[in-house]
């Protein structure tokens, strides 16, 4: 069984989909944290983030691993990379990773095959592209003011000290680029359940989740 959760960033992704899949029992794969472990390779080495054909030939000498656990970590060749691909020069350079067809050609293989078993996959292209035959498709989405909110507790989480206007900003221009790629744009499958998080707690839209996987178990 494929559950595929799409969203914007700062939307509940990554922590809604990492709870289904525990509360579930399947494998939870983040394909955002996997171009963003992209991004910062390439940022290491000094490459122009919106180089296709460099950034390409990057990523097929590149090992990346999702581990599942209490905290999902990500690890790219080798190396536990889980904090360094949150921080806010990836945040800024990754949309332009994702916007380049050969480097979304190459990972959506990958993500592909990944999912062969029982997974909750979230993304911007997962229920349209990565896994378009997916028994249960959500789309999350909450008001940008609250969505930068959460961005900014995050950070300072992580002694990163932002407003939460300048996450707004953020926001909304991560919004624009994704929207707006020619492949692989977030959008919202046509078969996809929409689910605005605005004023919900995370349980709240975990169990909501929750239950249309048991309808369509149960179907």
């Amino acid at each position: 069984m494929q559950v595929a959760i799409d969203g914007p960033a700062g939307s509940g992704k990554s922590t809604v989909a990492k709870l289904v899949a525990e509360r579930l029992g399947f494998l939870y794969i983040d394909t955002g944290a996997m171009y963003r472990a992209l991004t910062l390779k390439a940022m290491r080495e000094g490459l122009p983030l919106d180089d296709e054909d460099q950034i390409a030939e990057l990523l097929e000498r590149t090992r990346l691993e999702l581990k599942s656990g209490p905290q999902t970590r990500v690890f790219l060749d080798g190396e536990d990379v889980s904090e360094a691909i949150r921080l806010p020069d990836v945040n800024r350079g990754v949309s332009a990773v994702a916007a380049l067809g050969k480097v979304r050609q190459g990972l959506v293989m990958l993500q592909q095959e990944m999912a062969k078993g029982h997974v909750v996959m979230d993304g911007r292209d997962i229920g349209t592209v990565v896994l378009p035959q997916a028994e249960v498709k959500v789309f999350l989405t909450a008001s940008l003011k609250e969505r930068a909110r959460r961005r900014a507790l995050e950070l300072q989480s992580r002694g990163i000290e932002v407003s939460q206007e300048e996450a707004e900003a953020q926001l909304a221009l991560r919004d624009k680029l994704d929207e707006s790629r020619e492949i692989g744009p977030l959008k919202k499958a046509d078969d996809a359940y929409l689910l605005d998080t605005t004023d919900l707690t995370i349980g709240q839209v975990v169990e909501e989740i929750l239950s249309l996987c048991k309808k369509a178990m149960e179907a």
